[in-house]
Parts: C-alpha cells; structure tokens; sequence
C-alpha cells in the first residue's frame, strides 16, 4: 500500500526498530503540519494514513478530496477524525483505544513536573546561568499530600511515584471510581471542595471525552491551596475553557505545571500562559520519548497490515 506518515515533526519514525514493520509498503513520512488544501495534494494518491496522535484534524472536507484513500491507521481517542465520514466514504479507521500497559513516559513527564514545580527548577537553572547563586526556597515533597483526578493507569503509575516519595495519596473521580477506590483502601475525601481544598499537588489524569471536557472549572481552582501546584499532562481541555489564567493570577493556584495547551503547537512567545511568572511548561512531550513511539507505532504499522492480509483489527469505522 502507498502509505503516508503524517506531522513526524521530529523525524524519528525512521530510526525505531517498529518501522522495518512497513517495509512492505511504500512509504512516505511528512515531518510538518500543512493545510487541508495542502494536504488532498499530498495524498492525493495515498492508501493508508498514519496520524500521529491529534496533530492533524482528519475531516469530511479532506476526505472527501482522498479517492484512493482505504485506511487511516492510529493509537488512542480519536476526537480529531469524522468516523462518520470514514463510514460514508468507505474508508476503514482502525485504532487502539484501551492501551494493554500504561504510558510510562507521560506517568515520567508528569512526576518531572511536578519535582520542577516543587524544587522551582527552571527558576534556580535560569539564575545559575546568570551569574546568581539559589534564587529562592523550594518545598519537599515528602509529608505532603497529592491529590490525583483520575484513577486509570497513568494515574496509578503517579500514585506510586508519590507514595516512593514519602507523599500521601488522595483522589477523586465520577462517583463509582470514587466507591471503588474506597472498596480497595484509598483515601476519598468526603466532597469535591475537600479534594481540591486538601492537596499540595492535583494532577489530572483523564481522558477528554465530552462529559470531561471543562470538569475542572474555576470553582475548583478557587478552592486549592495558595501554595498547591496545579499539573496538567492530559488534555488541556479538561480544565475550563479561559479558567486558568485568572485563577494563577489571582493565586490559586500558586504555579501550573502544564505539557498540553488549548491549541497546539504554541508558537507564539509571548503567549500568556507560557510567559505567566507561574507556569512551568513542556510542548506536550509526555509521549515523545523513543520507548513509547516505537510501542505505540508499532500497534498502528500492525493495523496496516493486519488490513491488508485482509483481517483488519481494532476497527473503529468503515
């Protein structure tokens, strides 16, 4: 199949041990983002997609331009494609929701955050350079408490690195996560205002579907700590849309460890978030390291071919 790799912005695809799994194929890899009208000419004689994660929004509109266009292979949720339109226009999507391990790397990116935010890491870093020695006090992490929104694996894998750290662990989540994780022993605090009320740290760690889009509203960052660090490697949409912002400006939280922003890639410098005096922040790279590409891409070549032995999995649409 002539199969197109899209928005490998680092164009590392290659390198990975996974991709000797397309050496059938003819294969072409895209290192930038482009427009929908760029896009139908360059796949205008395409057969399979690769996406890489949400990069690129995979519309009616485009496809409609794809006619040779049979398969769109890729890992994970998938708000950014119209099954719909795959399902009217005959093209198979297959991708992978429920991962069978959890992603170790984003569990990694968030903990780093969290050590950076605690520690003020890149402020100490930044003062170094500049000729100035300890640019003011951090906090241990150890006798504190972190409280996780989200109990799935990621969240799991967190909960760990806390309690290794010496940190109580609290959460919350919909009410029949909350039942189960009291059945097993968990701290649940008795309302929602306790949980954001009662933590130095609150890491969200769930997944953006429609009922979770906004949970975490400006209600509940009034509600935090004035020193308690608000992490986010999820989905920026899951806090509420321009919520943000004026809660760091007011306070409360007192800093925001983020690696997810509402529109990405940001690549405006003086975009406000990045240049608040209270945001740490990371270009959504929980997922980029070689271990993980090469396991998640791995799952996505394994759908291609799967499809073209003519015994598709993981299919979702079409």
């Amino acid at each position: 199949m002539r199969v197109h790799v899209l928005d490998d912005w680092s164009d590392t695809l290659r390198s990975l041990p996974s991709f000797a799994r397309l050496s059938g194929h003819e294969v072409t890899v895209w290192t930038d983002s482009a427009s929908e009208e760029v896009l139908a000419q360059r796949l205008a004689q395409a057969e399979a997609l690769v996406l890489f994660r949400e990069r690129t929004q995979i519309t009616r509109s485009l496809l409609e331009r794809l006619p040779n266009l049979r398969l769109i292979s890729a890992r994970g949720a998938w708000p950014h494609v119209d099954t719909q339109a795959c399902t009217d226009l005959g093209i198979a999507f297959c991708s992978q929701k429920s991962d069978a391990a959890p992603n170790h790397s984003a569990a990694e990116l968030t903990w780093a955050l969290i050590l950076s935010a605690m520690r003020d890491l890149p402020a100490q870093m930044a003062a170094l350079k500049a000729g100035q020695w300890q640019a003011g006090v951090g906090r241990s992490l150890r006798g504190r408490t972190i409280g996780i929104y989200g109990a799935g694996r990621i969240g799991q894998l967190v909960a760990g690195y806390a309690r290794a750290f010496g940190m109580e662990v609290i959460w919350w989540g919909s009410a029949a996560r909350r039942a189960a994780l009291v059945a097993t022993g968990e701290t649940v605090p008795e309302s929602r205002a306790a949980f954001f009320g009662g933590a130095d740290v609150i890491s969200l760690h769930l997944r953006l579907v429609p009922q979770t889009r906004g949970i975490v509203t400006a209600k509940d960052l009034a509600r935090m700590r004035e020193d308690a660090v608000l992490v986010n490697t999820s989905r920026a949409g899951l806090i509420e849309t321009g919520a943000l912002l004026p809660a760091l400006t007011k306070g409360r939280p007192a800093m925001a460890a983020l690696d997810v922003f509402d529109v990405e890639p940001v690549l405006d410098p003086n975009d406000p978030l990045l240049t608040h005096p209270r945001v740490i922040a990371t270009p959504h790279i929980g997922f980029v390291t070689r271990d993980e590409f090469d396991l998640q891409f791995g799952e996505i070549y394994d759908q291609i071919n799967a499809f073209t032995s003519g015994a598709p999995i993981n299919l979702v649409a079409g």
